[in-house]
């Protein structure tokens, strides 16, 4: 049978998954050094609007806003025309520089709390009226009785097997089953939602939601409100951090940031433990011997996350209330993970395998205080796509506190968890320009993306925000080389890393709500930038352009735009013709060059034709330029092989194989008659029918038996058929012989069909 999921992982919101899940890939390629997003020839950094941007209120202004917002919530719902039986309860209010108030409202039917039906609604700066509302369901809320058919006990005894099955070994619930309206799945009903409590199989506390049908108990959806996330650090080296006291007797508690704590579980895993104290306000050592270097480290994370918030975004804490949370470090004994929990308004960090590295760097104490932010705006539920884009706001926000610290133990990057060393090898647990490389992340959206762990399906939320940060292509930053592809094949320009997160703050804490999903991403994106930048100006564009560049939503013309054809292979001596494609915003001509060609070959500046006889063989690395009428230009970068005469250098084999299901590997040959040996960029494309594709291990197998895997099983790859282009160096075995393309179905439960293979030369 085909593995399920990983239960712990795919339910709880730490910051990582537990380690023999994880498959990580190497970097590649290579650019020309870019260390600030002044520095980048390729951006259009265009500068915000200060108007649309959150404004910097006090936690006493923000309280005096929610004041006049519950002053009038039965005006306001009038005016959105809710129903009698529905009333609206303030959660929070931000406000623009320009006087704009962006309301979040949860509502109530009959009195009950309904799931799935929050709201946010913007008010015009002058005069106050409705501009627009986002609301998470559009469903009208009736429900034909407010009466349940069960008990409360019926659904408890449901909601604590579920639990069971993550680890917890409670025997019921920590919270009674409380009556509420579900709408965030289509039609409203009564429902009742329940809270497990305990332990997870992995030592992560639980605090599963369980919906039930209060009129049939079926099981509507569940959800984990546990989101996985002078001092001498570990990983920052010697910072200062916030404490407070005097001589003899100093505490680690940041009275300037809300009286943020940090305490010492001391492998515990209840409670707050000890607050850190220190006589002579010189904490830790640098290394675990001290037990106080990890308190240093969540301690300084945490500081710089409420400065960045702060002094970017205008938060004042978490909440917006002035208010700080705390921190636990030391949790359990070898603890893989570090979770946020709303229940305890906390951050909780373990200290790694072997109680060698505690995960308290910078991005990872970011990202779990960004759950806490998310919890307390968006609220993006944790599961399915809404899951998704949870766990990547915190990496994509955690990355940008990173750059925005500028330590130089610890400098910003997009990779995620670099410095904790999860996978005991010296990668980083996620990486934000090809999220793929990981070995389960998603670099694009699909159709499946919303039924696997919530860690893998942030990969293309968090792709976009490098793409939109950056761009496409190879460049290096702060020392890492980069190489981000696109899922059409299209390149993008980046809008500045500052300009990204500014969008993606705005949009989730005044447009998302708690059932958002990738296109309704897009769309609060698009929103924000419309608001900060103007809509239809190239940053707008830009923005949608990489949610394209991961399969969400078209593309917006701006400037230069244009398509790679892909690497190229070509025999020497015979005539070739490749038309280059090309766009412009500007309109107007054309005009087209190219470097890099293969000695016989040249394009037309006019028509971006390149024709011609190759004459040499070897591979050329070509970029071809296309300027506008404006001066505006774009470019695309690929390869061209020309490789020696023979019998032509494209072979292919249309026989269908069937794939027996979780049964020996079956093979498809091409006799390959052309001379010399393989081509160092050979194109192998597969044509396969499966009804999970997720089943399928695939590799192809030269004439001198060695072999390239291609493509690996996933349990979590849910998509249907497997038609893609792989590229492999197979310069070093010769090319006359039979290929094979071995493909084997590993797991039970479907079946499929090799209907065609090529290999190009």
């Amino acid at each position: 049978m085909r593995p399920t999921p990983h239960r712990r992982a795919a339910a709880t919101g730490a910051l990582v998954a537990v380690t023999a899940m994880l498959a990580v890939g190497v970097q590649a390629g290579t650019a020309s050094a870019r260390t600030d997003d002044a520095a980048a020839p390729r951006q259009l950094i265009a500068k915000s609007d200060p108007g649309a941007q959150p404004a910097k209120l006090t936690p006493s202004q923000r309280a005096e806003l929610i004041r006049q917002a519950n002053a009038t919530t039965a005006d306001t719902a009038k005016a959105l025309g809710l129903g009698p039986k529905e009333k609206l309860v303030v959660r929070d209010v931000s406000r623009d520089q320009n006087g704009a108030l962006h309301t979040r409202y949860e509502r109530t039917y009959e009195g009950l709390p309904v799931l799935g039906g929050d709201l946010v609604v913007d008010r015009a700066a002058k005069g106050g009226s409705i501009k627009s509302v986002a609301k998470s369901s559009k469903a009208r809320m009736a429900v034909p009785t407010t009466t349940p058919s069960l008990a409360p006990s019926a659904v408890e005894r449901e909601a604590v097997k579920a639990a069971k099955a993550l680890g917890s070994k409670d025997t019921k619930a920590a919270l009674a089953p409380r009556k509420v309206v579900w709408a965030a799945s289509g039609t409203p009903v009564l429902a009742y939602e329940t809270v497990v409590g305990g332990l997870q199989d992995d030592g992560t506390p639980n605090e599963l939601h369980v919906i039930t049908d209060a009129r049939t108990g079926k099981k509507l959806f569940e959800f984990q409100g546990v989101k996985t996330g002078t001092g001498n650090s570990q990983y920052s080296g010697k910072v200062t951090i916030g404490t407070s006291g005097s001589a003899g007797s100093y505490q680690m508690n940041d009275t300037t940031r809300g009286g943020h704590k940090t305490y010492n579980l001391n492998g515990g895993s209840s409670g707050t433990g000890t607050l850190f104290t220190d006589a002579d306000d010189v904490w830790g050592n640098g290394t675990t011997s001290d037990k106080a270097t990890a308190g240093v480290d969540a301690h300084y994370g945490a500081q710089l996350t409420w400065d960045y918030y702060k002094n970017v975004h205008g938060r004042t804490g978490i909440r917006g209330d002035g208010q700080g949370a705390y921190s636990r470090v030391h949790y359990g004994n070898a603890y893989v993970n570090a979770f946020w929990s709303d229940s305890c308004f906390c951050m909780t960090y373990g200290d790694g395998q072997g109680n060698a590295k505690p995960l308290t760097s910078i991005d990872v104490a970011a990202h779990e205080m960004t759950h806490g932010v998310t919890s307390a705006t968006a609220n993006l539920t944790y599961s399915g796509e809404s899951g998704g884009l949870n766990e990547a706001t915190s990496d994509m926000m955690a990355a940008a506190v990173e750059f925005w610290a500028n330590n130089p133990n610890d400098p910003g990057d997009y990779l995620v968890g670099e410095k904790i060393d999860i996978n005991g090898n010296g990668t980083p647990l996620r990486y934000m320009d090809k999220p793929s490389k990981d070995g389960r992340s998603k670099d694009s959206w699909y159709s499946g993306l919303g039924g696997i762990d919530v860690h893998y399906s942030s990969g293309p939320a968090n792709h976009w925000f490098y793409l939109a940060s950056e761009g496409s292509g190879q460049k290096e930053i702060n020392g890492v080389k980069y190489d981000s592809p696109t899922s059409d094949g299209q390149p993008v320009t980046g809008i500045g890393r500052e300009n990204a997160a500014k969008i993606w703050f705005k949009a989730l804490s005044q447009r998302m709500t708690s059932n958002t999903n990738y296109a309704g991403a897009r769309d609060a994106t698009l929103w924000a930038a419309g608001e900060l930048f103007g809509v239809g100006s190239e940053t707008y564009n830009n923005v949608a352009n990489a949610w394209a560049a991961i399969n969400v939503g078209s593309r917006l013309s701006t400037g230069v735009s244009v398509s790679s054809p892909g690497d190229q292979t070509s025999i020497v001596n015979t005539a070739v013709s490749l038309q280059i494609k090309a766009t412009s915003s500007s309109g107007g001509a054309l005009t087209y060059a190219a470097t890099g060609l293969p000695a016989g070959l040249s394009i037309n500046s006019s028509t971006g034709l390149i024709s011609g006889t190759p004459t040499t063989t070897g591979t050329s690395s070509v970029t071809v330029t296309v300027k506008d009428s404006a001066g505006k230009t774009g470019t695309a970068s690929f390869k061209w092989t020309v490789s020696t005469s023979g019998s032509g250098g494209v072979f292919e084999n249309t026989t269908p194989v069937a794939i027996p299901d979780a049964g020996d590997a079956v093979t498809s040959p091409i006799t390959v008659t052309r001379s010399g040996n393989g081509s160092s960029a050979l194109k192998v494309d597969v044509n396969i029918t499966h009804t999970y594709r997720g089943d399928l291990q695939i590799d192809l197998v030269a004439p001198d038996g060695k072999s390239w895997r291609l493509k690996d099983a996933d349990a979590y790859d849910s998509d249907a058929d497997v038609k893609e282009t792989y590229t492999v160096d197979a310069s070093g075995s010769a090319a006359p012989g039979t290929w094979k393309l071995k493909v084997q179905d590993v797991y039970s439960g479907d079946s499929g069909t090799i209907q065609s293979w090529k290999l190009t030369f």
